[in-house]
């Protein structure tokens, strides 16, 4: 496919790494897709949501759900454009659903494309596309604990699928506070290795 001469270097990279891994299968390229992009994803979805382990959450869940549809993706923009979609898109569900202050996002943001994301003021109430999208997501989850060593299960399962704080699981596991944010953050770890395989998750 001829692309146009308009994108960078980097963005027909990209171009390449995505053939790999779509039509090769080819793992390394997941991995230094991931590895190009993890940062800068990690920090634009911290900025919104200002707290690290949620930020750490919702890059694992961009990149699950970007590289789930990778075979959709038209090289009619850049990689980038598209994957930090995914991520705003995600953290203001997020944002949504825990009904954070967001009123300053309006005038301290703007994504990829430069367009300035407005967040509306959240209903009380899940709609029904917010119902499909929290159902996607704990089915990825699920795929993503099935796999993981069975110590952090339980962690990771009180965290996802109960939706408890750091303190709440704490107090669960009787275990100290550190020790659970240690657990969570080598569980997350292995879940950016899980999806990085994409064999794991066809």
């Amino acid at each position: 496919m001829e692309l146009d001469k308009e994108f960078s270097n980097q963005a027909l990279k990209d171009f390449v790494l995505i053939d790999r891994a779509t039509i090769n299968r080819d793992e390394k390229a997941y991995a230094e897709l991931m590895e190009r992009y993890k940062k800068p994803v990690y920090h634009m979805i911290l900025k919104m949501v200002r707290n690290v382990d949620d930020a750490e959450d919702l890059t694992i869940e961009a990149f699950a759900k970007a590289f789930r549809n990778l075979h959709k993706f038209k090289k009619d923009f850049t990689f980038s454009t598209w994957l930090f979609r995914i991520a705003t898109n995600n953290a203001i569900d997020f944002i949504r659903k825990k009904k954070l202050e967001t009123y300053s996002l309006n005038s301290s943001y703007t994504d990829d494309g430069g367009d300035a994301v407005t967040i509306d003021v959240p209903d009380k109430n899940l709609t029904p596309d917010e119902e499909a999208i929290k159902t996607q997501k704990i089915a990825l989850m699920r795929m993503f604990v099935d796999k993981l060593p069975a110590k952090y299960q339980r962690l990771v399962r009180l965290r996802y699928f109960d939706e408890l704080s750091y303190d709440e699981i704490a107090t669960e596991i009787e275990a100290p506070l550190g020790t659970v944010k240690a657990q969570l953050h080598r569980a997350r770890e292995l879940m950016y290795e899980l999806v990085k395989d994409k064999k794991q998750h066809i």
